[in-house]
């Protein structure tokens, strides 16, 4: 699947913060991927979400790192992208994720997932093959998205 053929079918879409990670440190095709999403939420052919579980999951690794240029790289990079959607987890989203945990779900995914719902999203990007979908998102592998 091509970048536009995703933002044909999906209108808003959750991305996984592997996704950003890629973008970020990654190379070769899922970097290239990665950047072909983002890429579109910037220039507004789509709208993306991302938890703000997501934001700390990717600033927890120049935080361990203790590189606080990076640090504040990531965050003022991942705030400026103008069509990204940083959802804050309200009362709605913990009560759905929790539901959506059953199972054996990690927190996180089902954090990401509850979010994403609740955001609008019909599909969550991410390249972790355990994450299962619930009602109304769509799972799709950044490895299927041909930059």
């Amino acid at each position: 699947m091509t970048p536009g053929e995703l933002f044909d079918r999906h209108r808003v879409i959750a991305i996984d913060t592997n996704v950003l990670i890629y973008l970020f440190e990654g190379d070769g095709p899922l970097a290239a991927a990665a950047e072909a999403i983002i890429d579109g939420i910037d220039d507004g052919d789509v709208t993306g979400v991302l938890a703000s579980i997501g934001l700390t999951e990717v600033l927890t690794r120049p935080a361990a790192l203790g590189d606080a240029a990076l640090f504040e790289r990531y965050a003022e990079e991942l705030q400026a992208i103008p069509g990204l959607r940083i959802v804050p987890i309200d009362t709605r989203t913990a009560i759905d994720a929790a539901w959506g945990r059953s199972g054996d779900r990690d927190l996180g995914d089902a954090v990401h997932i509850a979010a994403a719902r609740h955001a609008g999203a019909t599909c969550f990007i991410t390249n972790d093959t355990r994450v299962r979908g619930r009602s109304g998102v769509e799972i799709i592998l950044l490895s299927a998205i041909a930059a």
